[in-house]
């Protein structure tokens, strides 16, 4: 398997965007703490969360690719079961539905940074002092992170773990590299 630091020289080499990188950052830290807390292999759920979107540049006029061709891309760099998590986190473009553990914890993952990052953004303090039931709060609000799809944050309730507890993953997870994804307020 691709090692970390490979994989993120990986990613920088596809010129994406800065808030991409903040979001595979994001999503890797999220994965990595998911991983811990269902006692799965936290290198292979980061490095899923960390090149989830490496297509992302090529396919975002072709949503239908997403995923696909980063699977392609990362072939032989992954475990199977990694690679079929990066191609299940678009399967309302591709048809491929998520079935294991790790394919519906990379599309609740990867979502719940919108979310989270959003809200750290619009508070005065950021990430600090964040709690689960702000973000509760939030998902409700349907104008707030409008683009987050709330449906797959609850996704999170197949694996077993109720919303709250998901929040406190994530916010455990991002409050940690909040200055180096943007997070901080100067």
């Amino acid at each position: 398997m691709i090692t970390r630091d490979d994989a993120m020289q990986l990613l920088l080499s596809h010129n994406p965007e800065q808030h991409m990188v903040y979001h595979a950052l994001t999503s890797e830290a999220v994965m990595r703490g998911m991983a811990g807390a269902l006692k799965e292999d936290p290198e292979v759920w980061g490095i899923a969360g960390l090149l989830h979107d490496i297509d992302y540049p090529l396919t975002k006029d072709t949503p239908e690719q997403h995923g696909l061709m980063a699977m392609d891309m990362l072939a032989g760099k992954l475990p199977d079961e990694a690679l079929a998590a990066i191609r299940a986190h678009n399967s309302e473009y591709t048809g491929l539905e998520p079935t294991t553990r790790l394919d519906l914890a990379l599309r609740c993952s990867e979502t719940v940074t919108g979310l989270v990052c959003t809200n750290a953004l619009v508070r005065p303090e950021g990430m600090q002092g964040m709690q689960p039931k702000s973000l509760k709060k939030k998902m409700k609000d349907k104008a707030f992170a409008a683009s987050v799809s709330r449906d797959r944050i609850r996704e999170c309730e197949k694996l077993g773990m109720d919303t709250g507890a998901f929040f406190q993953i994530a916010i455990d997870a991002i409050t940690p590299i909040a200055s180096s994804v943007g997070l901080v307020k100067s």
